[in-house]
């Protein structure tokens, strides 16, 4: 029986549970996870302690710890070091952005799209290549042992984009969320624990989810990973490693300064930490800042997309493992893959060591200015993160509205936006803010056309 009177107890959740069923821990689980999904916990609601949880229900305490546990695992529950258990504020997001079909009678402002008209080297180049007497090869099978020189090319776009490393430590994933995936599967057991950005991409978030591992919030300061909050985590959050994104952050436009990359490359190697560098964005700037690799060479896995610098078509990324790893992270991209398309690879290589992957990314900045600068006439008068080279902005919404309501509010009026919300982790607060892909519109036309909404709907805020 409960040693504690429960009748006029604050309790923040006294939960009724059906003890017929097994395993009880797995009812209760059960019972939580409703209760969150209905609303009758909201996000931010700190739990009571497992103990008095225990007694409150008269049961054991193994019995909540593994009910806890299996929140926790989905995402729905976030835990803190001496702070306690509350319920995760990205418990009811949606993490999945890019929707099976285009959104119907919607402006496509949400989900990350470069531009869709500056492909023309890709095209010749791939007409190119089918005319070629030994075309048939490029619809087989890929080895690994027969990619030598396209790991060159592999070479030369990593070092575009401030970082240098060499043929021994590249390996190819299709895509880099599939890297990603690889990488967690491999060097992460589940229920391990791995540091990300209070808002950080949802591909990892759910990447992660999926294999069972927990990411723990690490504090900001001046809108990047705060060192000192790393080693933080590193000493207190029995964290194995982080993921960042340095160059242009997803969602919040930001990049990382270079003394700051040296600080945490230190860290890393200190508590024998691994990272996962995400350099999607690397190849936006003229002049991009080095690498976190290049710190840390031994303790960095850089993912080098090709999604949004050359063409998400593609499905390819350039991966540069430490020797360590790579073993691990090779084994898990097979389990994953076998093998990337040889069509695509070629086709990428070609492109790159011929240059023409220059003209893509030139064309595609000069697009993303031109868009940019539409953003910047629209909505002039508020604050949004971002330069004239990235392809989404992070707007901070003015009075009290937050993004999952503005989110909603937009959608109701032609716009498709996405809200703060899907990018907070765990009980991090999320900003009141949306994330604006100035490149997914089909048409200057269409974006002048959501910007318009959207500037309406904040005017009538302010």
């Amino acid at each position: 029986m409960p040693v504690n009177s429960f009748e006029n107890y604050p309790m923040s959740w006294k939960p009724s549970i059906d003890r017929t069923k097994k395993p009880i821990y797995q009812v209760l689980a059960n019972q939580l996870e409703q209760d969150i999904l209905n609303g009758v916990l909201l996000p931010g609601t700190k739990l009571p302690p497992q103990r008095e949880l225990a007694d409150y229900l008269d049961l054991n305490l193994s019995t909540i710890s593994k009910a806890f546990k299996e929140c926790v695992l989905k995402g729905l529950l976030s835990t803190s070091v001496g702070s306690g258990t509350f319920v995760s504020y990205d418990a009811l997001s949606n993490a999945y952005l890019l929707e099976e079909a285009k959104p119907k009678n919607l402006i496509e402002m949400g989900a990350t799209l470069p531009d869709n008209a500056s492909y023309e080297p890709l095209v010749l180049q791939l007409k190119s290549m089918l005319q070629e007497t030994d075309y048939e090869k490029w619809f087989g099978y890929g080895r690994a042992g027969e990619s030598l020189w396209q790991k060159d090319a592999a070479i030369k776009l990593i070092r575009r984009g401030g970082f240098e490393t060499t043929v021994d430590h590249i390996l190819f994933a299709n895509g880099g969320q599939n890297a990603m995936a690889a990488t967690l599967a491999s060097l992460c057991q589940p229920g391990d624990r791995i540091g990300v950005d209070h808002h950080t991409y949802p591909g990892l978030k759910t990447a992660a989810s999926m294999l069972s591992v927990k990411i723990v919030p690490i504090k900001s300061e001046n809108e990047e990973m705060s060192a000192a909050a790393f080693e933080y985590a590193c000493k207190n959050e029995n964290i194995k490693g982080i993921y960042l994104i340095p160059d242009y952050h997803n969602p919040t436009a930001c990049r990382m300064s270079v003394k700051n990359r040296k600080e945490i490359a230190a860290i890393a190697k200190k508590y024998n930490q691994f990272i996962i560098e995400d350099a999607t964005y690397h190849l936006h700037d003229k002049e991009p800042f080095p690498a976190i690799a290049s710190f840390a060479p031994e303790r960095v896995i850089h993912i080098a997309s090709l999604s949004k610098s050359i063409a998400p078509g593609l499905r390819l990324a350039y991966v540069a493992t430490p020797i360590q790893f790579k073993e691990l992270i090779s084994k898990a991209l097979y389990n994953l893959n076998i093998s990337v398309s040889p069509l695509l690879a070629e086709l990428a290589a070609r492109t790159i060591v011929s240059n023409e992957f220059e003209v893509l990314i030139e064309n595609h900045r000069e697009e993303t200015i031109r868009r940019n600068q539409v953003f910047n006439r629209f909505l002039a008068d508020y604050t949004s993160l971002g330069n004239e080279a990235g392809i989404f902005r992070w707007l901070r919404l003015p009075g009290n509205i937050t993004g999952a309501e503005f989110e909603k509010l937009a959608a109701e009026n032609g716009v498709q936006v996405y809200a703060a919300e899907r990018f907070v982790v765990g009980n991090s607060c999320p900003e009141r803010a949306v994330r604006i892909a100035v490149c997914a519109p089909e048409t200057m036309e269409e974006l002048e056309q959501g910007l318009s909404i959207i500037k309406r709907l904040l005017n009538n805020l302010s």
